[in-house]
């Protein structure tokens, strides 16, 4: 049965929303990437006060890794949200979320080859500056999934 108020041709449904998670997730990059900045500095910088130039590089490029990587996860659900409204979506979420994480992987994977031997790079430095990251993104995740007010039901389906 087709609604007399819409043009013939045109889909009953209106525009589909975003869902409600994706305020949540942009406030996840912006803070992901606020953290990223200052946990390169307090970690590159502890790291010259302890080791020297090669545990600050090591450091400050642990800490941007893993800030990357955070950025780069919560922004691919993000990108992949605004596909909502595609016969596709399901595919289409889970091929960008997915092709993401194994970008990642393969990447990270190629940078700590190419950066194993390095001498200019303390590796206990750049281990210690990925785990705060991984660590600082862990709490971040937390905090704003805690102070966000999603609703107790899914969202709304307009079939």
């Amino acid at each position: 049965m087709s609604d007399p108020a819409m043009p013939e041709g045109q889909p009953a449904h209106p525009e589909r929303r975003l869902p409600t998670s994706q305020p949540l997730l942009l406030r996840a990059v912006r803070w992901g990437a606020i953290a990223t900045v200052v946990l390169v500095v307090v970690v590159g910088g502890s790291g010259y006060l302890i080791g020297g130039t090669p545990a600050m590089i090591g450091g400050a490029m642990g800490a941007a890794f893993s800030g990357v990587f955070l950025v780069l996860t919560v922004g691919s659900i993000a990108f992949a949200n605004r596909f909502i409204g595609s016969e596709l979506y399901v595919a289409v979420f889970f091929g960008i979320v997915l092709g993401t994480w194994l970008l990642k992987f393969i990447g990270f994977i190629v940078a700590l080859l190419l950066l194993r031997d390095q001498t200019w790079l303390d590796p206990i430095a750049f281990f210690v500056g990925l785990l705060a990251g991984v660590l600082v993104s862990l709490v971040l995740d937390v905090l704003v999934v805690v102070k966000s007010r999603m609703p107790a039901i899914s969202d709304p389906t307009t079939d």
